[in-house]
């Protein structure tokens, strides 16, 4: 495997000049389109994300770790805490969802900047701007880029950290590289663990096994980035769960048990702006939701012949390769589907298809070029209307989803039922933290609890059972006031409405 990557890597007919990316540096470029770039990016965030929309269900189990307005939701085996220490400097004193979703999209703007800045030199500035456009304009991109999850920054980290590989193996003693090189793995490793390995295992390999590539300091670099960001992740894996393997057990457990399986038709229902496609048995969106998904790879190696004339090879195949093993585990590991699971894929992506898109409209001779231009120019122009259709759809039904969650918490506490208090059953994870009170479980992934220690807690603090309209109450709320909620039925422990509102 290694020598079949460094033989790509050299290039396929001839050898790349050993100072080809140390020269490629030197080429000048401003920084204005990137910034533009990253600053439309940020704008559009605001204007078409909805910053009130609320939180989701993973964004409560993050935000509550850190936020004194409800307490820390239970907090399972493949969760990290790179999303709670990243919201803390909000939520740790204001609950304003506004305020946190325009902090993190303007944060998220400031890493599209730096993640494409690294790149300068190798790639012309204007291929970088089009490569963050393309994957700035994404519905999942835009969708997620102001929401407390980890996958943007895991795909915001992969990007500087191959830009960074390339710049310390072509600059030598480059610190700047180097650092860029820890902070960006670190950052990954922050967010999600098991997918920093995935995406830096071809640079892994390159350090060790391939002799061009081997570089002691920016393999240290590498290793040091990706140990010091999973340092929490691993000792509380130890603390919590009984060991390194035993966490890594329990969150493919509770991920429906990691092996092959093939989600890549589950990937493709989720285009059509699904968040979590699990079980993932709806239909496929109609074609022109999917067609751009069978584009990419086709354009992608268009931008791979092209890097090879070019001799300029090896940056455009690492993308390519580390995007591949972005990939793996959610498409073909994995028994489900969400979009932002391919967020570090198309970040990776994204700019050998600019590079293929930019060398398609300029392409020399009068001839073809009118026509390479009007067919670029009408395929980007379907692919951003059906993006901006998908995501206005998506924000719509999400924000009815989270304010539904609110209305419930807002009924529980004219009821009665506000802190300290508890809630168990259907959807109490979100709806608890509406409300600000603790969310149990019996069991299943979530498990904190015993029915024993439910009714003992209920002696003393309000607690709610809620169910699924139709649903029966477990045993130990069978006698407790039932009152119904939307599509909901809430019983309350005796006691819980004595509260005066």
């Amino acid at each position: 495997m290694a020598k079949t990557l460094n033989g790509l890597l050299i290039g396929a007919r001839r050898p790349e000049p050993p100072d080809g990316v140390a020269r490629a540096f030197r080429r000048p470029g401003g920084l204005g389109p990137l910034a533009l770039v990253a600053a439309a990016f940020t704008l559009a965030q605001l204007i078409l994300v909805h910053p009130g929309m609320g939180l989701g269900w993973d964004e409560t189990v993050y935000v509550s770790q850190v936020s004194p307005h409800a307490p820390a939701a239970f907090f399972s085996a493949p969760r990290a805490r790179g999303v709670p220490l990243l919201v803390a400097p909000i939520a740790t004193w204001s609950s304003s969802t506004t305020l946190l979703r325009v902090y993190l999209a303007l944060l998220s703007g400031l890493g599209l900047f730096f993640a494409l800045r690294v790149w300068r030199g190798l790639f012309p500035v204007r291929v970088l701007a089009v490569a963050g456009a393309l994957f700035a304009t994404l519905w999942v991109t835009l969708f997620y880029g102001p929401q407390a999850m980890p996958n943007y920054w895991v795909a915001i980290g992969a990007l500087a950290c191959v830009g960074c590989f390339l710049r310390a193996r072509a600059g030598g003693r480059d610190r700047a590289a180097l650092w860029g090189i820890g902070l960006s793995a670190a950052l990954m490793a922050w967010m999600r663990p098991p997918d920093a390995v995935w995406v830096t295992l071809p640079l892994l390999v390159l350090a060790v096994a391939v002799p061009r590539w081997r570089r002691a300091r920016p393999l240290l670099a590498l290793v040091a980035g990706l140990l010091a960001g999973a340092a929490e992740w691993i000792i509380e894996a130890y603390v919590s769960y009984g060991g390194l393997g035993q966490r890594l057990s329990a969150g493919s457990r509770i991920q429906g048990g990691l092996g092959w399986n093939i989600a890549v038709g589950d990937q493709m229902r989720s285009l059509g702006g699904r968040v979590l496609c699990r079980p993932c048995t709806v239909g496929m969106p109609n074609p022109v939701v999917t067609a751009w998904w069978f584009v990419l790879p086709l354009i992608a190696v268009l931008g791979l012949v092209i890097a090879v004339r070019a001799r300029r090879t090896a940056p455009t195949l690492l993308l390519l390769v580390c995007a591949t093993t972005a990939g793996i585990p959610y498409l073909f590991m994995i028994g489900y589907a969400a979009p932002r699971f391919l967020l570090p894929l198309y970040a990776l992506v994204a700019i050998p298809v600019a590079d293929a898109l930019v060398h398609l409209v300029t392409l020399p001779g009068r001839r073809w070029r009118p026509v390479t231009v009007t067919l670029v120019a009408v395929g980007l122009a379907g692919h951003l209307a059906v993006q901006f259709a998908v995501l206005q759809a998506t924000v719509r039904r999400t924000t009815d989803s989270h304010h539904g969650w609110a209305v419930t918490a807002a009924e529980l506490h004219r009821l009665g039922v506000r802190p300290p208090c508890a809630l168990t059953g259907h959807q109490t994870v979100p709806i608890a933290f509406y409300a600000g009170c603790s969310s149990w479980a019996i069991g299943g992934h979530n498990g904190n609890a015993t029915s024993e220690s439910i009714t003992r807690s209920a002696a003393h603090m309000p607690v709610a059972v809620v169910t699924a309209l139709g649903s029966k109450p477990p045993g130990y709320a069978h006698t407790w006031a039932r009152h119904r909620v939307g599509d909901l039925t809430i019983y309350l422990s005796p006691g819980a409405g004595s509260r005066t509102p």
